[in-house]
């Protein structure tokens, strides 16, 4: 993939210009998105966590199975249909997945305090803001660290999904502990890949752009999520 710095450099002072204006509205449109997401997600948590009756009926039942994956299943398929949708399909979509994940993470209002709830959400706030503002102004390569994350998530989804049926303590702390360290790397490479994808459809697929702000919006709000559920396994106090 083209690297943002070197073919910036490449071109005259008024063309600079306009790739900085273009990446800038880009940018803000990435973290728009994800912030709307992500307010999403916390009103239908908390709406269905502090809703005694909707938590039995999802988390007492088997219901709370499909709670769980289907978030997993809904990610991939965006992924494998995203060229097919049009870029307010693909926006609808993500909102309708980020209130799914919502569900699956309402249980937290049940088990954890509020406090600590909000406690460890400013923490990961200001994580995920100097972590994303490294990837962003850093000029280091980072793809080779994104490709050594990605194995080890896919590692982390397997330990996870096993650790469901083995309930093991000790495991659940060493994923956490994996799992931080993980999204936090994810959040520096995943804004310096949607930065250096946004210069590559610049130059030659203007009309996918809307798209790719929506995708980018996705891979950034799942690294908040998942490095917010995790730290609030270490921070969280239980109710």
């Amino acid at each position: 993939m083209a690297d943002y710095n070197t073919m910036r450099t490449a071109q005259a002072g008024s063309r600079a210009a306009q790739i900085d204006e273009g990446l800038r509205a880009h940018m803000n449109k990435v973290y728009g998105l994800m912030s709307i997401g992500m307010l999403v997600t916390g009103a239908v948590a908390y709406f269905v966590g502090n809703n005694e009756q909707l938590l039995t009926a999802i988390w007492g039942s088997g219901l709370k199975w499909v709670v769980m994956f289907a978030p997993l299943a809904v990610v991939f398929a965006f992924g494998a249909m995203l060229h097919r949708m049009s870029a307010a399909t693909a926006q609808l979509v993500f909102f309708g997945y980020a209130a799914l994940m919502g569900l699956s993470i309402s249980f937290i209002f049940a088990a954890y305090t509020g406090v600590s709830i909000a406690q460890t959400f400013l923490v990961t706030a200001i994580a995920f803001a100097g972590l994303s503002l490294y990837g962003y102004t850093t000029k280091r390569d980072l793809s080779a660290m994104g490709a050594f994350l990605m194995m080890g998530l896919i590692g982390l989804i397997v330990a996870s999904i096993v650790n469901i049926f083995l309930a093991s303590s000790a495991m659940a702390f060493a994923i956490s502990v994996i799992g931080v360290l993980i999204f936090a790397g994810l959040t520096a490479y995943d804004t310096q890949n949607i930065k250096n994808t946004y210069l590559q459809l610049a130059q030659t697929d203007q009309d996918f752009l809307g798209k790719a702000a929506i995708l980018g919006a996705l891979q950034l709000y799942l690294d908040f999520l998942n490095m917010f559920m995790f730290l609030l396994q270490f921070l969280g106090n239980r109710e």
